[in-house]
């Protein structure tokens, strides 16, 4: 699998905890939306996959990496997109 592309836009909203939403194309064949940064509650950043609300009111994953590796290496590409796009806003 290759990230052929990544699209950032940050989200400037100071009260809330999702700092950008991210596209992400795979392959140049499949590309997901929606992919949410979110700023932890220790200052770093991490990922969360689209998602929707369930009738009984949690939220399921509509799009996933299979596997730890594939999570961690779309976390980390998708992560220095963000910080780049940042540092290009300031």
């Amino acid at each position: 699998m290759k990230i052929s592309d990544i699209r950032v836009r940050i989200v400037k909203n100071e009260t809330s905890k999702i700092k950008g939403s991210v596209s992400l194309t795979i392959d140049d064949s499949i590309i997901v939306h929606d992919i949410k940064v979110i700023e932890s509650n220790e200052g770093g950043y991490f990922i969360a996959m689209p998602s929707r609300k369930t009738p009984d009111g949690s939220f399921k994953d509509v799009v996933h990496p299979a596997n730890q590796e594939t999570r961690e290496m779309m976390q980390k590409l998708i992560l220095e997109a963000f910080e780049a796009e940042l540092n290009k806003a300031e």
